[in-house]
């Protein structure tokens, strides 16, 4: 899942494209964490997510003010998935903004927040 919140930069997204594709979460022959997707030749799937900038500090309903609109949300988030796509060659996405349906088998209990 992919958030962008107002005021994110393009140098973010390539710290994060860098560090989702170096990142050593898959294991190796001695099942220790220690390759990468690129290490394991496997592709990223890159779901836009602007509850990920959700707030929810006061009261019961969660607050969306620090989405970054659509016109600053969607080159960020394709310049992400173009940049994934540079550095390991396959990526796949989601549609932009779409009520979707993802479904997610999850190989151990495992989830990692990336942020800059």
């Amino acid at each position: 899942m992919f958030g962008v919140e107002k005021g994110d930069t393009k140098e973010k997204a390539e710290y994060l494209a860098k560090k989702i594709c170096n990142l050593r979460i898959f294991s190796d022959a001695e099942g220790k964490m220690n390759l990468s997707v690129k290490d394991v030749g496997g592709e990223v799937l890159v779901v836009s997510q602007f509850t990920l900038a959700s707030h929810i500090k006061k009261g019961n309903r969660p607050s969306f003010s620090n989405a970054a609109p659509e016109e600053e949300a969607v080159p960020i988030y394709e310049y992400f998935c173009n940049l994934i796509e540079s550095h390991i060659g396959a990526v796949k996405t989601g549609v932009f903004g779409a009520d979707m349906q993802v479904e997610l088998v999850n190989d151990g209990p495992v989830t990692f927040i990336l942020e800059k």
